[in-house]
C-alpha cells in the first residue's frame, strides 16, 4: 500500500474517534466474593465473567427491539466443574445449580442506580448460608420467566445473563459458612 494511503487510514481512524465514533463497546460483570465462617471473613477474591449469547441478545432486544425487560435478577451458585460457555442458556445451563443453602429462594440481585456506567448490588450483597458442606465452582446471574427466584429452575423461560467461574479453582464451604457476593455490571467504550 502506498505511504499516503496508509497515512489517510490512520488519520481517518483518529478522526472517527475524535468525533465520538467507537469501534467496540464492552459490557462485563465483576464478582467480588467474601467467604465467611464463624462471623469473620476467611477469604476474599474477585472474578470476571462471560456474558452468554442469551444475555447479549436480551440486552439488545430490550434496548432496540421492544423486548420485555427483566426487572428482577437473581444470583445462583453451582457445584459442578463446568467451564462457562457463550451458548449456555437458562433452559440448558450445563452446570448443576447448588440448592444446599438455607435461603428459601435464589438471592435477589438488589441493584442500585447506574453511576459512571456501572450498576451494582454493593449495598445489598447476595448471600448464601450453606446448609451442608459442599464444593462450589462458580455463579450466574439469572432473571425473567415464570420462576427465576426458584432454586434449580430451568423450565421457567428465564434469561441466563452471565456466568462467573472461580478462576483460582473451586471453593470448599462448610455447613453454616456464608458466601456473599457483589455483582457489578459495567459498560465501557474500548
Amino acid at each position: 500500500m502506498p505511504e499516503k494511503i496508509k497515512t489517510k487510514v490512520v488519520i481517518d481512524a483518529h478522526l472517527e474517534k475524535s468525533l465520538g465514533c467507537v469501534e467496540k463497546y464492552l459490557m462485563q460483570s465483576n464478582w467480588e466474593w467474601e467467604h465467611w465462617r464463624d462471623g469473620r471473613v476467611i477469604d476474599k477474591w474477585v472474578e470476571k465473567n462471560i456474558t452468554t449469547d442469551e444475555g447479549v441478545e436480551h440486552a439488545i432486544g430490550v434496548q432496540f427491539a421492544g423486548s420485555t425487560q427483566v426487572t428482577d435478577w437473581f444470583v445462583l451458585i453451582y457445584n459442578t466443574d463446568t467451564t462457562p460457555a457463550l451458548t449456555m442458556t437458562y433452559a440448558t445451563p450445563t452446570f448443576t445449580e447448588s440448592t444446599h443453602y438455607s435461603e428459601a429462594t435464589r438471592p435477589t440481585w438488589q441493584n442500585g442506580a447506574v453511576v459512571s456506567k456501572n450498576i451494582t448490588n454493593s449495598a445489598n450483597k447476595a448471600s448464601f448460608t450453606m446448609s451442608t458442606a459442599e464444593t462450589i465452582y462458580g455463579a450466574a446471574l439469572v432473571g425473567g420467566g415464570s420462576a427465576a427466584s426458584t432454586k434449580n429452575d430451568t423450565a421457567g423461560g428465564g434469561v441466563l445473563y452471565c456466568v462467573s467461574d472461580f478462576s483460582g479453582g473451586s471453593k470448599t464451604v462448610a455447613s453454616s459458612d456464608i458466601l456473599k457476593v457483589t455483582v457489578s455490571i459495567t459498560g465501557q467504550d474500548v
